[in-house]
């Protein structure tokens, strides 16, 4: 039979897709659970009429999904994974997490199914994936996948944050002037000290 899902089904669609089912999976359970409706002609109505309602919104904010290429393009999203002895990670890196991260890191939603990565991504390293804002625009999205265990975000990351926590140069000079400046003093105070005790005498 077929329906049109209401929602998204993992291993079977997105929402508003129509998908072929066996009678009992949907009758038993897409349905019921309100996944899915049968693909009538008055569910295929308002099927069209939701996605054309769709396709004008997505046509006035054309100008926000432009933005949006622009801050994308200028990005690298991160994703922190686990790692084995390797730099293979377990599982794999989807499309899911990706749309988690770029709304977390810089607060733009993409759903999911417009992001489209371009290879499997199981081991650490760079990557890039597209997304399929608009029928006008797609955007190449640049990612770094890095050991959660090590806290970093690849080579450049490290090479950083060892940059950032090393001693500055004037850091360094100004401790040692001031180690001279106390041996000096404490060399003079000695001195002066055996002067007077010779004194005495």
């Amino acid at each position: 039979m077929e329906v049109i899902l209401l929602k998204d089904v993992d291993k079977l669609g997105y929402v508003n897709d129509v998908v072929n089912v066996k009678n009992g999976f949907g009758r038993n359970y897409l349905i019921p659970q309100k996944k899915a409706v049968i693909a009538n002609p008055v569910n295929r109505k308002k099927l069209e009429e939701r996605l054309e309602k769709d396709r004008l919104r997505r046509q006035q904010m054309l100008g926000v999904f432009q933005e949006m290429e622009a801050k994308l393009k200028d990005a690298v999203i991160k994703i922190a994974a686990k790692t084995g002895t390797t730099d293979k990670i377990f599982g794999s890196v989807t499309n899911v997490q990706l749309s988690a991260a770029i709304k977390e890191q810089l607060d733009i939603d993409i759903e999911r199914r417009d992001i489209k990565l371009n290879e499997d991504v199981k081991t650490l390293g760079a990557y890039t994936a597209v997304a399929n804002l608009h029928p006008e625009v797609q955007a190449a999205i640049n990612f770094e996948v890095y050991d959660d265990d090590k806290k970093g975000a690849g080579p450049k990351a490290k090479v950083e944050k060892a940059v950032e926590e090393a001693p500055k140069v004037e850091e360094v000079a100004e401790a040692k002037a001031e180690e001279v400046v106390e041996e000096v003093t404490e060399a003079v105070e000695t001195a002066a000290d055996e002067a007077t005790t010779t004194g005495d005498a």
